[in-house]
């Protein structure tokens, strides 16, 4: 640990894969899992197998644990069972503890050895009893894909979970229920949680490259995510004093980090006043004068459009992340939906709360909007419901709207009053008449995983959806039929769909962290990705005029982008790199090294894996630290709010292609 030399010769003796090891209370011996089917323990001093290999299971072994008094192995395997084995004689105890219906992928021990829990490819997770090996509640559901990793808090008294629906989440151990929202921040499969020794933090490795921290009392990240290695991050531990984190990964490196710094950065606070955590919506006032946002982090912001400065104090009333914010049409008030199932209405002028919170639904509230006439406000639920809402009175009016057989992820109601339109987890999309609450002919058919975002044009003729299924589709209002075929070019889900006002566009935010532009009537994509968030792109929204995109996303930052400009194929040469929304302290294309094509778009200034811009003929120009990505401007942003961003002046960046020239002149400016 002090030197990172290897002690020994490697452990060898397994045929296949090790998926899993854990070291015993006091350190002395050492158990693997493998896809040998088989469970070894080994002496750590001698690297000595300490007895035959342990066999029962009939699939590969994906997770090992030991007991906190060191006598018992629990493990998992590909056989969808969880075994208990003696260390002393290394016979199997007990019948198979048998419940899942896919992989079980890991286990955990509570530190009374009283509880095993499990999480499996059958998306939920388990809690045992150790000793009579039946399950102590009903199965823990509410992730959406395969349980990579589970955890116990060392008080017994919280599960934690990380799953490839890219989320973690914390469970009350005693009844199963979760204990607030999702942990939302990695853009990739969660495949290890870990929790420190005083129970206060979670960490989490992920597929995209990273590691974060995060607070278990509130589910707020802590600190900025942990960056360094270049592949998929695979396992996590913290080490008993909380000083260091330790991660293994696809790169063939372990690293380990410390974990001080990110409690002093916490401890100091932060003097920005951007999101601490990812946006999940954005909204534009129809004067373009102010973009509001909502946060994981539970707060509301509202921002000046041309500076990008705060109009007022963080607007602060919900207990949990805030999915959705709507704007009125007149400007005068916001509306937002949290995942503490309320809704919420705003003075936007002075950020106050308008009355109390809009209560009726059981579970999160994923969306919301206001009628063009602002007076009926429309919200969606992971309860499958759609309700409506009086703006005035704060009652609900009439019944909800019941069809929908899993969570309304998005609803929008047509300017002209007339419909309502939804889609949900169901993968349906669904239309309602507005005034009697009735469905609109049957479900809308077609896409192949959950629809997560819906849109309707503004002659309220055809509607727009997103999908998981990488899609996005057109419908016929009137007859549901689909219009044309899907529109596809985006990597990965679809989380937010929109319309421009004239309806000939449509733009769409995705996970692959990008924007794309498309021809509403032939579906054909324009211009290459826009492409500037370092994480996926949660929601888009566009100006009345047509003008601006704004995009929010899990990066925690804001982005405004020149969409009349980009759509219609306009050159962007006065910036070529900027870290400032002030264009003088931009690195221009003014010298040989620097010189790029005149029809410079976004796309053609992206990074290199390494971090590399690159010049001319492939020369290397400029190495961007991964910290600064997020606040870089690209070609077509007007603004970038971001929370940890600092400007930085490039107007006087010395380039060249001699670099021993580019030294001896700035020693010769200094001396003169």
């Amino acid at each position: 640990m002090e030197t990172g030399e290897a002690l020994g010769a490697p452990l060898r003796g397994h045929t296949a894969r090790v998926w899993s090891i854990a070291i015993s209370p006091d350190g002395k011996y050492i158990v693997s899992g493998s896809a040998d089917q088989t469970i070894r323990m080994w002496d750590v001093e001698t690297g000595e197998a300490l007895c035959a290999p342990l066999r029962g299971h009939t699939g590969a072994v994906y997770s090992v644990m030991i007991s906190s008094d060191g006598k018992r192995i629990v493990s998992g395997s590909q056989d969808t069972t969880i075994r208990q084995w003696d260390v002393e004689t290394g016979n199997a105890f007990g019948a198979p503890l048998e419940g899942h219906t896919g992989s079980v992928t890991s286990v955990a021990i509570s530190s009374d050895g009283q509880r095993i829990v499990s999480g499996s490819g059958d998306d939920t997770i388990h809690m045992w009893d150790a000793h009579t090996g039946e399950a102590c509640c009903p199965p823990l559901q509410g992730h959406t894909d395969t349980v990579e990793c589970v955890a116990i808090s060392p008080d017994g008294k919280r599960v934690v979970s990380g799953s490839r629906d890219s989320t973690v989440r914390v469970w009350d151990a005693e009844t199963g229920n979760a204990l607030g929202a999702p942990l939302q921040g990695h853009n990739g499969f969660v495949y290890s949680v870990a929790i420190s020794s005083d129970g206060k933090r979670i960490v989490s490795a992920s597929r995209d490259h990273t590691i974060r921290m995060w607070d278990v009392e509130t589910g707020v990240a802590v600190g900025a995510p942990l960056r360094g290695h270049t592949s998929d991050v695979y396992s996590v531990t913290i080490s008993p004093d909380g000083k260091h984190i330790v991660s293994g990964s696809g790169d063939s490196t372990v690293r380990v980090w410390d974990a001080i710094p990110v409690e002093i950065d916490e401890a100091f606070g932060n003097p920005t006043q951007g999101h601490t955590r990812p946006v999940f919506s954005v909204a534009i006032s129809s004067d373009e004068k102010r973009i509001v946002s909502g946060s994981v982090d539970r707060t509301i912001r509202v921002w000046d459009m041309e500076t990008g400065r705060a109009l007022v104090d963080p607007l602060r009333k919900h207990s949990n992340s805030v999915f959705f914010v709507a704007m009125s049409s007149d400007g005068k008030r916001i509306v937002s939906g949290s995942a503490d199932n309320t809704i919420r209405v705003w003075d936007t002028e002075t950020g106050k709360a308008l009355g109390a919170p809009l209560r009726g639904h059981t579970d999160v509230v994923h969306s919301v909007a206001i009628s063009l006439d602002g007076k009926r406000i429309l919200s969606g639920s992971e309860d499958t419901t759609i309700r409506v809402w009086d703006v005035e009175t704060g009652e609900e009016s009439g019944v909800p709207l019941q069809g929908h057989t899993r969570s309304v992820r998005s609803v929008v109601i047509s300017p002209n009053g007339k419909h309502i339109v939804s889609g949900s987890r169901d993968n349906t999309v669904r239309v309602w008449d507005a005034k009697s609450g009735d469905a609109v002919g049957g479900p809308l058919r077609g896409h192949t995983h959950q629809v997560w975002s819906v849109a309707i044009s503004p002659d309220g003729k055809y509607i727009v959806s997103g999908s998981r299924d990488r899609t996005i589709r057109r419908w016929d209002v009137e007859s549901g039929k689909e219009l044309g075929a899907p529109l596809r070019g985006h990597t990965n889900y679809i989380n937010s769909v929109a319309i421009s006002p004239d309806g000939r566009h449509i733009v769409s935010g995705s996970e692959d962290n990008t924007i794309r532009i498309w021809d509403a009537a032939s579906g054909e994509a324009l211009g290459a990705p826009l492409r500037g968030h370092t994480s996926a792109v949660e929601s888009i929204a566009i100006s009345q005029t047509g003008k601006w995109i704004v995009s929010g996303s899990l990066d925690r930052t804001i982005r405004v982008w020149d969409f009349e400009s980009l759509h219609k194929g306009h050159h962007f040469t006065a910036t070529k790199i900027c870290f400032s929304p002030n264009l003088t302290h931009a690195l221009c294309s003014e010298s040989a090294f620097s010189r790029l094509e005149d029809s410079c778009t976004p796309a053609s200034l992206g990074l290199s894996e390494e971090g590399w811009v690159i010049g001319p003929e492939g020369r290397l120009l400029l190495w961007i630290p991964t910290s600064l990505y997020p606040a870089m401007h690209v070609p077509g942003n007007k603004l970038v709010i971001s929370n940890d961003a600092s400007e930085l002046d490039l107007s006087r960046f010395a380039h060249g292609i001699s670099w021993e020239m580019c030294r001896e002149r700035d020693v010769v400016s200094s001396s003169s």
